[in-house]
Parts: structure tokens; C-alpha cells; sequence
């Protein structure tokens, strides 16, 4: 697999964001796809080595595509600049926690674990589970590795006060306040080129899976 090839397309795209200059350079991006589709076609097979609940899955229908939905949007470029998969037991980290694998040049390249915005009945259990078993979670946040490679729960969303039913004081106050549970992992460009990058991403989801699997039995 070439990312090379990947990367200086999604690069050219940006600059020319637009239907003309796509259709004239349609076999350049139909290269990078199947270089992309190339490499989550070996990394599914190699993740259900660890992970029989993804053995099901298609690796065609858990890509994203790169034509932009532009009906509801004050955007109106008609393409994505990235390339993109949803992995997780029923594809597309639809309502489940999962790993998104995201390609973009300038650096901007990352895989982001766990549960975003989930419906009010899961958000409401998750934080139930939080409230219970707190602990649990704790170690595996704290976990060396893990806060190594993930750091913290991404803020972006989130309530300014304690939700109603738990105390103002509760020690995971900043858990509970969360309407998204997702960690992330940059990569640069350099490290997406690299041979190694599939043993990376391979690693960071192995790593974010005792998060997942968290999320996913309180969601049960």
C-alpha cells in the first residue's frame, strides 16, 4: 500500500476542490482509493486475528465516501480532503463504540477510539456505568500505554454543569459532564509513509479496546 500516493492526491484535491478538476484526474483518485481500500481490507483481516466481532465485516462498506452531502451545509465543496473507515462490529461505528481511521496530509492524519455523541438512552447508561463502576474506567484510562497514546477524553462536547441526578461534587464530575467519549492518536505524515504505519494503527486499537469494550457493556 502506498500512502504516498494517497497523500499527494488528497493534497492536490484541496487545492482544486472542485467537479472539473476531479472528473480530469478521476483515475488518480481511483488509484489512491484502491491503495487506501488496499490497506483496511489487510488491517480488518489482522484485526479479527485479536477481534472475532469484527470477522463479519465487508471492508467495502466500512469506508467512507469522499463525495460531500452539501445539501444542508454553508460548504459547498463538493468533496472531503481525507480518506476514511469506520471500523467496529457493525461497520461504520453506527451507534457503537469503535476506531475511526482517518487520512488527511499536512499532518492531520489521526485514528479516534470510542463513542461519539450517543443517543440520550446509551449517553444516560454510559454515565450510569461511570457513576457505578468509575474504577474500572480509571484504570483503564490511566493505564501507562493508553495515556501515552491517547491522552485524555476529547471536551469539545460537553455540559458546563453535572447532569441531573448526580451530586455537583461527584469525584468523576468531568466523566459525567461528557456527551462524547472519544480519544484520539495523531499521526504525521511521515508516520503514515512509514512500513510500520499498519503495525501503528493495528496498536492503537488493540490499546483503545478496553475503552470500547467499556462503553459497549454499559450500552448493552
Amino acid at each position: 500500500m502506498d500512502f504516498s500516493t494517497i497523500l499527494k492526491f488528497l493534497k492536490d484535491l484541496s487545492k482544486n476542490n472542485d467537479r472539473a478538476w476531479f472528473e480530469k484526474n478521476k483515475g488518480k483518485y481511483l488509484e489512491a482509493k484502491d491503495q487506501f481500500d488496499q490497506f483496511v481490507t489487510k488491517l480488518l483481516h489482522d484485526l479479527t486475528d485479536f477481534d472475532q466481532s469484527l470477522a463479519a465485516l465487508d471492508p467495502k462498506k466500512i469506508t467512507f465516501r469522499i463525495y460531500r452531502d452539501v445539501r444542508f451545509s454553508k460548504n459547498k465543496l463538493p468533496y472531503k480532503i481525507n480518506m476514511s473507515a469506520g471500523i467496529s462490529p457493525r461497520g461504520k461505528m453506527v451507534d457503537e463504540p469503535g476506531v475511526y481511521l482517518h487520512i488527511q496530509p499536512g499532518n492531520k492524519s489521526f485514528v479516534a477510539a470510542g463513542l461519539w455523541m450517543p443517543q440520550p438512552e446509551p449517553l444516560a447508561k454510559i454515565r450510569q456505568e461511570i457513576d457505578y463502576n468509575g474504577d474500572a474506567l480509571k484504570k483503564i484510562m490511566n493505564d501507562k500505554k493508553f495515556k501515552k497514546m491517547y491522552g485524555a477524553f476529547e471536551t469539545e462536547y460537553a455540559l458546563k454543569n453535572t447532569p441531573k441526578g448526580y451530586e455537583k461534587d461527584h469525584p468523576l464530575a468531568d466523566w459525567l459532564r461528557l456527551k462524547s467519549f472519544v480519544v484520539s492518536h495523531n499521526f504525521t505524515d511521515e508516520e503514515v509513509k512509514s512500513k510500520n504505519f499498519m503495525k501503528s494503527v493495528i496498536d492503537t486499537y488493540k490499546t483503545a479496546k478496553p475503552l470500547n469494550d467499556f462503553l459497549k457493556d454499559a450500552i448493552a
